[in-house]
């Protein structure tokens, strides 16, 4: 499992590299834009060239973009849908450009409107944006479950890749945080292989592509959003150690996405600790 954090890319893309060499990764996620503008980051090709130079001399192994917060496919505002559809092109196209493992996406929400609508227009916004970028996959990320936002259940991931057609470059992330708070217990290694297993049968045979590892704030089925650093939350170290150890799960990209201990984001010792729970939890199943 490679196994890093998101850091930012201020000052130009090599710095995101430096900031995850500095912090042990072996994967790191960006936003390739600022997360609360439209306005997307033009890179040049010494940008790019820089960027894959850095990669390449680094111990850090797949990249991640996470598309930026203002995105909702599934809007029913014409103009939204748009502009997102613009700015995930976008993310893709710089993804193929950087060479980045996918883009991870919030699929959107539907509101306060009919889910199953907000399914048929959010896979279309990704259908178009998937025929007009190429190579880069699209990770589609399940969500807590809090509102409308669509993704909260396997079953609605699998019904967004199928109203997108089925892309092959289409997968999923799972993010353990909103794995618990959408309802699924993956506080042990039966309970998280079981929940692996009906992912599996319901999205098929590796679509599960990349992996945010966050703690949660809130309990099983709050259907709240809350990070919490690794340990500190209802997940645990005993959580967070059979998240990381299933076997479904290895050599993916994993990034926390926690607040960090000073509010800055995860440091080296949070994804040092990270590792040491995979090692932990792969032990204890040898044990088993």
């Amino acid at each position: 499992m490679l196994i890093g954090a998101h850091v930012s890319p201020a000052g130009g893309l090599p710095k995101a590299v430096e900031r995850g060499t500095r912090r042990g990764c072996r994967a790191i996620q960006i936003f390739n834009q600022s997360p609360r503008m439209w306005r997307p980051t033009s890179y040049s090709e010494q940008d790019v060239a820089a960027f894959r130079g850095a990669m390449a001399a680094s111990e850090i192994d797949a990249v991640l973009i996470h598309a930026v917060y203002l995105l909702n496919c599934a809007s029913e505002d014409a103009d939204i849908r748009e502009k997102s559809l613009t700015s995930l092109t976008h993310s893709l196209r710089t993804g193929q450009r950087i060479g980045a493992a996918g883009v991870v996406l919030h699929p959107g929400s539907a509101k306060t409107g009919h889910v199953g609508q907000a399914i048929e227009r959010a896979g279309e916004t990704i259908a178009r944006a998937l025929a007009d970028s190429e190579g880069c996959e699209l990770h589609l990320e399940n969500t807590a479950g809090a509102g409308g936002t669509l993704g909260r259940s396997f079953e609605e991931l699998a019904r967004l890749i199928e109203a997108a057609g089925a892309d092959p470059r289409l997968g999923v992330c799972l993010d353990s945080c909103h794995l618990l708070a959408s309802g699924y217990d993956i506080r042990t290694p039966k309970g998280t292989d079981a929940v692996i297993e009906e992912a599996v049968a319901a999205l098929g045979e590796g679509r599960i592509r990349s992996l945010h590892l966050n703690d949660s704030q809130t309990p099983l089925g709050s259907n709240r959003d809350k990070h919490a650093n690794i340990g500190d939350g209802e997940l645990g170290e005993a959580g967070c150690a059979a998240f990381l150890s299933a076997p479904g799960l290895q050599k993916l990209p994993c990034v926390l996405e926690t607040p960090g201990h000073d509010k800055s984001g995860p440091d080296r010792a949070e994804v040092e600790l990270a590792m040491a729970l995979r090692e932990r939890g792969v032990k204890q199943r040898r044990r088993r």
